[in-house]
């Protein structure tokens, strides 16, 4: 597990400290819109190197997207581990950014449209999926690694959904109405996926387009019952396409 993790570590440091630095000469200011943008910067970063080094794969099937994750259950819960508390450190030591977040309430209510979204979001990619044969959509995954994936998933998708769904949505909501604020989560978010999908890897628009549907699911969402649910969607749908159970 170790030699994985170091080359990557090695390949993000340069480019987060120099996000670091200038996130800490931005704390100054009130407005929180410089460091919510520092941070996607970030997290962007952090996730499209997983790539090269080999932690996911990604590809299409005619339209439809699909993932892989690394087959290290090691690899997952350190990254899932980390991610939540990077996310925690944050929010604990940033009070401005820390109100931007409307969590909503964690009741069965939250749970099931959480669990709902998540269903809704990856339905059509795994009913597209179906036209190819699992050996040319990424393999199967075993089932022994299902309960590291879906840690990995909720945790990492938890930060993702802080990021756009909680400081960048919650701070448009503040000039603008919460149903434009929720829209422009959206295509922000989907627009943070451009690299990803044209540079990084050729899945092209098949992968913009399912980020953005994903995208609207989740602020709206966001929008009627807060940052829990949408985390919950966006962790359940990823967990759905990468862990090939259909």
């Amino acid at each position: 597990m170790l030699p994985d993790l170091l080359p990557y570590s090695v390949r993000i440091l340069p480019g987060l400290l120099l996000i670091g630095g200038c996130f800490t000469l931005a704390r100054g200011e009130r407005d929180p819109l410089l460091r919510i943008v520092l941070l996607i910067f970030g997290f962007v970063l952090i996730r499209d190197a997983m790539t090269p080094i080999g932690f996911w794969r990604l590809g299409t099937t005619g339209v439809a997207p699909w993932l892989r994750l690394t087959d290290h259950a090691g690899v997952l819960l350190v990254f899932g581990v980390s991610t939540l508390g990077l996310t925690a450190l944050i929010l604990r030591l940033d009070r401005g950014l820390r109100a931007m977040v409307s969590w909503g309430r964690f009741n069965t209510a939250t749970v099931g449209m959480g669990l709902g979204g998540g269903a809704l979001a990856a339905a059509p990619v795994l009913l597209l999926s179906q036209l190819a044969p699992l050996s040319g959509r990424g393999g199967a995954v075993a089932l022994s690694l299902l309960p590291a994936l879906l840690f990995f998933c909720l945790a990492g998708n938890l930060a993702e959904e802080v990021l756009f769904r909680g400081f960048l949505q919650g701070r448009l909501e503040t000039h603008s109405s919460p149903r434009r604020a929720a829209v422009l989560s959206a295509l922000l978010f989907a627009a943070c996926h451009a690299f990803l999908a044209s540079t990084v890897t050729d899945v092209g628009w098949p992968l913009l387009a399912f980020t953005l549907y994903e995208g609207l699911i989740c602020a709206y969402l966001r929008m009627r019952s807060g940052v829990i649910a949408a985390a919950l969607a966006h962790g359940i749908a990823i967990f759905l396409l990468a862990g090939a159970l259909v």
